[in-house]
């Protein structure tokens, strides 16, 4: 059995779309397992850049399959416009499936994500307003469109009048906007499952049974850890589980099944949208790092938020996802920063010092973070490919960061491209 689940640790953007892309080559499948277009996972090959929001990000490499699973809200759409995107640069994309089980986003989950935001003045998530929280919520409701739906023109005709009647009575009573036109929904996405028709698979007894056969099998989260429905800073968070638990649901698998459980933190802390950072920085530091770290949204194109990196999240995360390979990336971000500091406790508003991650996210905002400090280093370490050739200072930060979580980091990013890696040990 040879799987391998590749999760972020901190508030996504952390490099799983290049880890993904790394160990891709040598997958006989890569599965994408929850979340929505809202992600923003960048790969670049040579000077060429690809930000992959839906389809896989081991798209690029993987000679086996590319699976959209189950517990992933499909925009249609956005699934097309990628696939045409990747042919037009000569890419095959004749590999890439979504399941039948996964729920559709539709236009009037996309107006009810925007509206919400916009009413919600200065009080609002930060929302990619991509329809992902109202999609899943109409799938927990058990209203949800499945893309199996979309081959079945009676299904689908009674799922959409039974949604817009309740949605359109919402956005003109409560919203006072336009109501949306049935017909032209309906149309649209009947003539977009015709499209895919061909891609609109059963994925999980095919998966199981490559398990078993002994396949590679990638599993990759979207978002991270600390945005988790459960386990993030709610309600700061997205609407699924991007832990190595929402593998099982998130595509039908057992949880023996899971075995090199891969989790990725960058060498600092960064956070696009809403909620607290305890380790943020406000300062010219700050900036320097989003400047050098080239710290933008992939998606929205948002400057994300920067800060130190923040131990106590990380252990969190590490305990809930059980993960048992490390992954530092954008190391180099920290050349010429003197000193380095780490969180590696928290004191409360009420004096006690603790080493854990608390589930108020309105005391988490009032918790002073406490600093352990590491001699930095001036070297460019962008063109090391071994530990060996890593400054002392930037071995004991990694080492530093093993030590607190008792857990070995076996890759180390220096830069973006898929060939700036330290392979301290090989997973294939």
């Amino acid at each position: 059995m040879s799987t391998y689940v590749v999760v972020g640790l901190q508030y996504g953007d952390e490099g799983k779309g290049k880890i993904t892309d790394v160990l891709s080559a040598k997958s006989d499948y890569v599965v994408r397992y929850q979340g929505g277009d809202n992600a923003g996972h960048t790969v670049y090959v040579g000077d060429e850049k690809f930000v992959l929001h839906l389809l896989p990000s081991g798209v690029l490499q993987c000679k086996g399959k590319c699976i959209i699973a189950n517990g992933v809200v499909v925009n249609p759409k956005s699934f097309i416009r990628e696939i045409e995107q990747l042919e037009s640069k000569g890419m095959r994309t004749d590999h890439v499936f979504i399941s039948r089980r996964a729920h559709v986003i539709m236009p009037y989950h996309i107006m009810l994500d925007t509206y919400r935001e916009d009413e919600a003045g200065g009080t609002e998530i930060g929302t990619t307003k991509k329809g992902i929280g109202p999609c899943y919520e109409d799938k927990i409701a058990r209203v949800g469109i499945r893309m199996v739906d979309l081959l079945n023109p009676e299904v689908l005709r009674e799922k959409i009048e039974k949604n817009l009647r309740v949605k359109n009575s919402l956005f003109e009573k409560y919203f006072e906007k336009p109501t949306m036109d049935f017909e032209e929904i309906y149309a649209e996405f009947l003539e977009l499952g015709r499209i895919l028709q061909d891609r609109i698979v059963d994925t999980e007894v095919e998966l199981n049974e490559a398990i078993k056969a002994g396949k590679n099998v990638l599993f990759e989260g979207a978002q991270a850890l600390m945005l988790d429905i459960d386990f993030g800073t709610y309600p700061y968070v997205t609407s699924s589980s991007p832990s190595t638990g929402g593998v099982c649901t998130g595509a039908g698998v057992p949880p023996t099944a899971l075995e090199n459980l891969i989790g990725v933190s960058k060498a600092y802390t960064t956070r696009v949208g809403n909620g607290p950072f305890p380790s943020e920085l406000h300062d010219e530091l700050g900036e320097r790092m989003r400047t050098v770290g080239n710290e933008f949204g992939a998606t929205t194109g948002r400057p994300r938020r920067t800060g130190w990196l923040d131990l106590v999240s990380l252990k969190h995360a590490c305990m809930i996802n059980g993960i048992n390979n490390l992954v530092i990336t954008k190391l180099d971000v920290l050349s010429g920063i003197k000193p380095l500091k780490i969180v590696t406790h928290y004191k409360t508003e009420d004096g006690k010092i603790i080493d854990y991650f608390t589930s108020s996210t309105t005391k988490l905002d009032l918790y002073e973070p406490i600093y352990h400090e590491l001699d930095g280093w001036d070297e460019d370490i962008s063109h090391a490919r071994t530990y060996e050739e890593l400054p002392l200072n930037a071995k004991n930060y990694i080492e530093y960061i093993e030590s607190y979580l008792g857990i070995n980091v076996y890759l180390v990013s220096v830069g973006p491209e898929r060939s700036q890696n330290i392979i301290r040990k090989e997973l294939f």
